[in-house]
């Protein structure tokens, strides 16, 4: 099949197209045949055959056939149908093409097409009659049979552009395309009328109507010309004018826009609403309303992406890996909303960023720390004096596309107050059944959110109401170990501070000894955003040695840490050095990962009061009070000592907040060693909500607990039997260096705490 590509022409179908045998030879790129199979692809600009891109063709052809070849080399080509262009691939001496055939609602019968053709037809005649050339030119115009020959033969003299002349050939149904021809021809004769009166300076009273429509015409052709010239000198009506006839908006929001241009006219630069409104229309023209082609995913790539920008995390990579093949084989965006869970540090938004580079979309954060108005979601109306848009739409127009991937930042942060809810206005943003449609206040017109890959980011599951919560699969992201944190350091966080700070790899060398001091002495946390600081600022320390001359090369040993770092290390709980009875050492969750606690009880002089100090909460304190209910039934003997004297239970570090479940076990078991003497070791650690009973209840954030027993040089650690299948998320290393011992009642507690 032979490909020509043309522009500025109106190609029909059933139309008989002549062409020069040399001038189709240039188009075309090769000869023509009797019985050849043509197929026509019309260009968007005009462009030198070996210029062409794919890029460069509307997606509507029409095909061909060779009818017949002349002595003289001309070539008669009959057009068949339309046809959707699948795919267009452009080489140097060739185009191919996939396609298939493209419908056409015959909604108009023939008598009425013929009808309408043969009024057209008699408006050409009698507007020819009126010239010497005329009888000529009439019996050329009495041989044609259809509209569509009338078009195609006038093609060339019409005052339409390239883009009214390709909406003919993609009207898809036979009336669509009869109105646009009608309306093409009508204004051809008036225009060129309007171009004879001009030059006889005649005005004729019943031409009005047509005059003034051929003017108009004439005016915008001519303005485009002036704005292609002057772009710095088109007026702001114009420019919107442009932007919503290009924008592919829906029906609502078209019709919103234009209302909204039409009172801009009305009102002038010199109203006080017309900055509202310029604001406004500048907004939705700048969005991107065009549905976005789906991308075909490699997922070995994407993996590898993931892997390369982010150490570990290997759960959560999983499941990400899972969410991209399902888009992957449903060539569409589906999928569960991805909430992801862990302490500041660990990656959460980063990885967001490395999805989006993976799908090859855009990346846009919204920052939802904070938010207390539903307005910050929904957007304002815009009846209020400097309203604006929500956060959500205000990122899809900063991303430029309409499926990019939005990381919800902070989730677990917003607030509820008199402005309104927040969290529920984001119900409707995260729901694939709703979100079709999602309405903007200030826009009032529906956007679809359908094709945004909705990535959130928390640090605590414990704020976010529950219908939201219920929208998105939470992935867990757990602190780092040692080993993983001196990995992310060495590969990533380093070199990344280097570049930043202009160090060469050869002017800078951290030792691995140094590394791992930072990392133990120098940080506290789950994640690497400390870590990330304390590089950082060795490395401007370096920088400023480099540029003093002082090192032509700068080595980082631990003992130089404090000349770099200028500051002291952490100091970190660690194994008590002279244990002492009615002390134990217990395992706590922080936003910011794990971490151990001492819970110390004494007895004093007095008349049986339980004093309980360290900013416990409510949940503490009634553990203390089921630990002393349980002590006094385990040990009836003792039960006199809570009577004669006063009982006092501390939690260091007295100014930081505690509560939770996690301490029953512990408490209980600090009294117990008080009350029978016993010295608890001080390498042993537990963690368990324990039940009146004597039952040892699940708890949370047992990975984290676990590293912090590591880093504070425990040896053995008692956990809930119920909190064995979290061990799956608990790092090897980290499970190698302790012993982990599942306990299912008080007694089993007491006896490996030396009690019993």
């Amino acid at each position: 099949m032979i490909v020509v590509p043309f522009y500025n022409l109106v190609v029909v179908p059933e139309v008989t197209f002549y062409f020069q045998g040399e001038y189709f030879k240039e188009i075309a790129g090769q000869d023509a045949e009797k019985g050849d199979e043509i197929l026509f692809l019309m260009l968007k600009e005009d462009k030198q055959r070996e210029d062409m891109t794919p890029e460069d063709f509307y997606p509507i052809g029409v095909t061909g056939v060779v009818e017949n070849l002349d002595k003289d080399g001309n070539i008669g080509i009959k057009t068949l149908g339309r046809v959707d262009i699948n795919s267009v691939e452009v080489d140097k001496d060739d185009i191919k093409t996939t396609f298939s055939d493209r419908i056409i609602i015959e909604d108009i019968d023939s008598q009425q097409q013929k009808e309408r053709f043969e009024q057209v037809k008699s408006a050409v005649l009698q507007y020819i009659n009126g010239f010497q050339w005329g009888i000529m030119v009439r019996n050329y115009v009495v041989r044609w049979k259809s509209m569509e020959e009338m078009i195609a033969n006038l093609s060339n003299h019409l005052n339409i552009s390239n883009e009214e002349k390709y909406e003919i050939l993609a009207a898809d149904k036979i009336s669509q395309r009869f109105e646009l021809m009608e309306q093409v021809l009508y204004e051809f004769i008036e225009v060129s009328k309007i171009g004879e009166e001009a030059k006889k300076v005649q005005t004729e009273a019943h031409e009005k109507v047509y005059r003034e429509e051929a003017i108009k015409k004439q005016i915008e052709i001519l303005q485009n010309e002036l704005d292609e010239m002057h772009p710095e000198n088109v007026s702001d009506i114009r420019k919107f004018e442009q932007k919503i006839r290009k924008s592919h908006m829906n029906e609502i929001a078209k019709n919103e826009a234009e209302k909204v241009l039409n009172r801009m006219k009305q009102e002038g630069k010199d109203s006080h609403e017309y900055g509202m409104l310029y604001d406004y229309l500048d907004f939705v023209t700048g969005l991107s309303w065009e549905k976005e082609t789906f991308s075909d995913i490699n997922l070995v790539e994407a993996e590898e992406i993931l892997n390369q920008e982010h150490y570990g995390l290997k759960k959560a990579k999983e499941r990400i890996i899972q969410q991209i093949a399902v888009m992957a084989l449903n060539k569409q965006q589906s999928g569960s909303i991805l909430l992801f869970v862990g302490a500041p540090g660990t990656g959460k938004t980063s990885i967001g960023q490395s999805v989006a580079k993976a799908l090859k979309r855009e990346y846009v954060r919204v920052s939802l720390g904070g938010i207390r108005d539903e307005a910050e979601i929904r957007g304002h109306r815009r009846t209020y004096v400097g309203a604006m848009p929500g956060r959500i739409m205000d990122g899809i127009k900063r991303s430029g596309v309409s499926n990019p991937v939005m990381v919800l930042d902070e989730v677990d942060k917003m607030v509820k107050d008199y402005g309104g809810d927040p969290s529920s206005a984001l119900l409707e943003v995260l729901d694939p059944e709703q979100n079709n449609t999602f309405t903007d206040h200030y826009m009032n017109v529906p956007y679809d959110l359908s094709d945004v890959l909705f990535i959130c980011t928390a640090n605590s599951m414990d704020t976010i109401p529950e219908p939201l919560l219920n929208r998105m699969e939470v992935i867990q992201f757990q602190g780092y170990t040692e080993s993983e944190k001196y990995q992310i350091a060495k590969k990533h966080l380093l070199p990344k501070a280097m570049r930043s700070m202009g160090i060469k790899a050869a002017n800078l060398k951290v030792t691995d000894e140094a590394f791992h001091t930072i990392i133990s002495d120098y940080t506290m946390e789950a994640g690497v955003r400390g870590l990330k600081k304390q590089l950082d600022t060795l490395c401007r320390v370096a920088a400023v040695k480099l540029v003093k001359g002082e090192q032509k090369s700068v080595t980082v040993s631990p003992k130089r840490l404090k000349e770099f770092l200028n500051e002291k290390p952490i100091s970190h709980d660690h194994v008590l050095e002279n244990p002492k009875p009615g002390i134990v050492t217990g395992l706590a969750w922080t936003q910011a990962g794990g971490d151990i606690l001492f819970i110390e009880t004494m007895f004093t002089k007095g008349e049986g009061k339980t004093i309980v100090t360290g900013q416990l909460g409510d949940v503490m304190k009634e553990s203390v009070q089921i630990a002393v209910t349980l002590v006094k039934y385990l040990y009836p003997e003792k039960a006199q000592l809570f009577k004669e004297n006063d009982l006092h239970i501390h939690v260091p570090a007295g100014a930081v907040p505690k509560d939770g479940p996690s301490a029953g076990i512990t408490l209980t078991t600090a009294l117990s060693s008080l009350v029978t003497g016993t010295t608890v070791s001080p390498k042993l650690a537990m963690t368990g909500e324990i039940s009146l009973q004597g039952m040892v209840m699940p708890i949370g954030g047992l990975p984290e607990k676990l590293m912090a027993a590591v880093r504070a040089g425990m040896e053995k650690v008692l956990i809930p039997v119920k909190n064995v299948e979290d061990l799956e998320d608990v790092a090897e290393e980290v499970k190698e260096k302790i012993e982990i011992v599942p306990v299912e009642t008080i007694e089993q507690v007491l006896k490996y705490a030396g009690c019993r």
